[in-house]
C-alpha cells in the first residue's frame, strides 16, 4: 500500500510542477488546505474528496473513471464466458 501511495503522490507533485503551480496555489484553487496538500505530497495521505479536488484542478478528474473497472479474471474460460 505504501508504494501505491508514494507513486500517486509523486505523480501529483510532478503534474503540479508541470502546471507551474506552487503548493499554495494548488491549495487555493482546489479548496484543499495547504497542510493537506503538503501531507499528501510527503506522506501520500489525503481524503478521497480532497484528492478528487486536486485532480480536478490539474485536469485529471477523468482518471478516476477507470478505477476498479477492470475485472481480474482467474481463467480464460471466465473471459470467454463474459463475452
Amino acid at each position: 500500500m505504501l508504494a501505491i501511495k508514494n507513486s500517486i503522490s509523486k505523480r501529483l507533485r510532478t503534474r503540479r510542477k508541470e502546471a507551474k503551480l506552487s503548493q499554495i496555489e494548488l491549495a487555493n484553487r482546489s479548496g484543499v488546505s495547504l497542510g493537506s496538500v503538503k501531507r499528501f505530497e510527503q506522506l501520500g495521505e489525503i481524503s478521497l474528496s480532497s484528492l478528487i479536488k486536486l485532480a480536478v484542478v490539474l485536469g485529471y478528474e477523468n482518471d478516476f473513471d477507470s478505477l476498479f473497472k477492470r475485472k481480474n479474471y482467474q481463467s480464460i474460460e471466465e473471459v470467454l464466458n463474459e463475452r
